[in-house]
């Protein structure tokens, strides 16, 4: 029995899951018959292919060609794909707002007459598959807004809404795409220049632009991203021929200059460039009489001269010198794994990178100053020269250049032999600073012949010490890994802990101020340079410390650490040594002041009545031990 029930039940379920299924799908494809009814056309716009508007004895032909339009007649150009769309949006939403029967129309001829149909003037068919019979516009009905619609295929006759007639009652003019160009500057990927002054070509190469010719040259990326966009962005001001005819009234058939863009895809014969890729030309002409502000153009890909804006001319006086990168140098830090820096004088010393850190490799990887690491890369990569001296290195000891002072190279590093690179280092940047002229210094990137010059302080900015490349934490420790602490100063005073982990006196027994041993400990424990300033010399006043601190890490006090602090650094700094890192270092005045804290606690005097009952003042303690 319950078997059966449950059987029946599932049945049951199963049968209002069909028909509710069943009612959803009816229900759906009743409204969007709905919709369609009330629709004044339907149709399917990928299946659009062209468009013809016959408005009196003028004809306006639309086709769609790789999703995009052009205007075939009654002329050839690019349409305004923004205007067609707005205008097929419209379509799309144009619905009928009543109904005249064919059969009221058959009583009264008349009628077609009356509602401007018999003889209308504007006709828009839509050319494809599928596509709605021809529509015919008549006139404006007594309600506002409205006017009368019919279909080639139907006496119905139709009220509906005017949008559709006001997209398409335009001069063929009005259909013409006033953008230029359909190319964004990003898609651009060459360029050809030719002026009265030459040629310059301009080539893209990864995210970077660089100069072709005259010279191989770095391009500056904004600089010629600009330039690019005065052709990409312009707009036109005036239609004014097809260029079959005479060029001359335009200056055109001698033009002053052009300028050539290629995509990635212009691969068809005819390159003003010989490469085979058509591009897209734009030749520069004259000045219009009537008109001042604008200069006559001619553009290759649509055929036609028109008028831009004047400011266009002012890519005929671009110079390659316009367009130079002036950055020092490019350092890609996807693929940077080594810093090597070589001063006369100074040795070698290599940074490595590894992974988010920095090691000094030629110092057997102790730990780099990541943060200095850092300095110096952004400092390299903001640097601009201040002159382009010479564009062909011909003499180069005359810029101190066959002998650099200072040599950066950059370079990938592969730990192991792979199909794509061997192992080892990779160079693929290297900066040479040669002699120094004033306020100048001579440089040359490895790759470019050129010489050019920067700012002489730009040396002082670039650690050649190895020493000066070290980590800024001196100790890292916690205060209570410190066991035992000696301080000589005016005097030696030395702390231990006992048994239960207090601090005591090694020798004697006066108060402890154990608020300055915490505060000394917090300080010393994780000491950080201010900066390395190199080797250890006799000006930093070691011979004459101000402080020296020993202290111990362990037990059996024989894992001991010592700092030494010598003379002033100036600016508030000191100068410092460690016997574990070789090399001075400075540390902030407050940092000086918390390791020369008094380690004796003063006791507070009992006041002292005097003649008067008033309590007598507290003798202050000297600050030091």
């Amino acid at each position: 029995m319950k078997t059966k029930t449950t059987l029946l039940l599932l049945t049951a379920v199963v049968a209002l899951g069909v028909y509710i299924k069943f009612y959803e799908s009816t229900r759906s494809n009743t409204v969007e018959a709905r919709q369609q009814a009330r629709n004044m056309v339907n149709f399917d716009r990928e299946k659009l292919d062209g468009i013809v508007i016959q408005n009196g004895d003028d004809k306006i032909e639309l086709r769609r060609q790789n999703r995009k339009w052009r205007i075939e007649a009654p002329f050839n150009d690019q349409a305004d794909s923004g205007t067609v769309e707005n205008f097929l949006a419209d379509l799309e939403a144009w619905q009928k707002d009543d109904t005249i029967p064919a059969k009221e129309i058959v009583k009264d001829k008349n009628r077609l007459d009356e509602f401007g149909l018999s003889k209308a003037k504007l006709r828009l068919k839509l050319l494809g598959k599928d596509m709605p019979p021809e529509i015919v516009f008549g006139g404006d009905a007594a309600f506002e807004g409205k006017m009368y619609v019919r279909l080639e295929d139907t006496n119905d006759v139709f009220l509906a809404g005017q949008s559709v007639r006001n997209d398409i009652s335009k001069k063929p003019e009005e259909f013409r795409d006033r953008k230029l160009t359909d190319l964004a500057t990003a898609q651009v990927t060459r360029a050809l220049l030719k002026t009265a002054a030459g040629e310059m070509e301009l080539e893209k190469k990864a995210d970077h632009w660089e100069i072709v010719k005259p010279l191989r040259a770095r391009g500056d990326d904004q600089k010629i991203g600009d330039l690019l966009a005065q052709i990409t962005t312009a707009r036109i001001q005036q239609f004014v021929a097809e260029d079959r005819g005479d060029l001359h009234p335009y200056g055109l058939a001698e033009p002053r200059g052009s300028i050539t863009l290629f995509g990635a895809d212009d691969k068809s014969a005819g390159s003003p460039s010989g490469r085979g890729e058509q591009g897209q030309m734009l030749q520069i002409g004259g000045v219009p009489e009537e008109v001042k502000d604008q200069v006559y153009v001619r553009f290759a890909p649509r055929n036609a001269v028109y008028t831009l804006p004047k400011k266009i001319e002012e890519v005929l006086g671009t110079k390659p010198s316009d367009l130079r990168d002036r950055h020092l140098v490019r350092v890609d830090m996807n693929i940077l794994d080594r810093i090597t820096i070589e001063a006369a004088g100074e040795g070698k010393t290599v940074l490595a990178r590894k992974a988010e850190s920095w090691t000094i490799a030629s110092r057997n990887n102790q730990p780099a100053n990541a943060g200095e690491v850092h300095r110096l890369l952004d400092l390299l990569k903001n640097e601009q020269v201040t002159k382009f001296v010479e564009d062909v290195a011909s003499d180069l000891p005359k810029y101190g250049l066959d002998k650099p002072q200072l040599q950066l190279t950059f370079s990938s590093f592969a730990s192991e032999n792979t199909a794509e690179t061997t192992a080892g280092e990779h160079p693929f940047a290297t900066v040479a600073f040669g002699k120094t002229d004033g306020e100048n210094v001579y440089a040359r990137l490895g790759d470019e012949p050129f010489v050019v010059a920067v700012r002489r302080t730009l040396l002082d900015e670039i650690f050649t010490n190895p020493l000066q490349w070290q980590e800024l934490a001196i100790f890292r420790l916690k205060p209570d890994e410190v066991h035992k602490l000696t301080i000589s100063a005016e005097r030696e005073s030395a702390l231990i802990r006992n048994a239960n982990k207090e601090w005591t006196w090694v020798k004697g027994n006066e108060p402890i101020n154990q608020a300055n041993v915490q505060s000394l400990l917090n300080t010393l424990t994780v000491l950080r340079a201010v900066r390395w300033t190199g080797a250890t010399t006799p000006a930093h006043a070691f011979e004459q410390p101000q402080i020296t601190i020993t202290f111990t890490t362990s037990p059996d006090d024989k894992n001991t650490r010592k700092l030494v602090v010598g003379g002033a650094g100036g600016d508030g700094m000191w100068f410092a040594r460690t016997d574990e890192r070789e090399g001075t270092f400075v540390i902030s005045n407050p940092d000086f002041n918390a390791l020369r804290l008094s380690l004796v606690a003063t006791p507070v005097a009992s006041p002292t009545p005097t003649a008067a009952g008033t309590p007598a003042p507290t003798v202050a303690a000297s600050p030091h031990h």
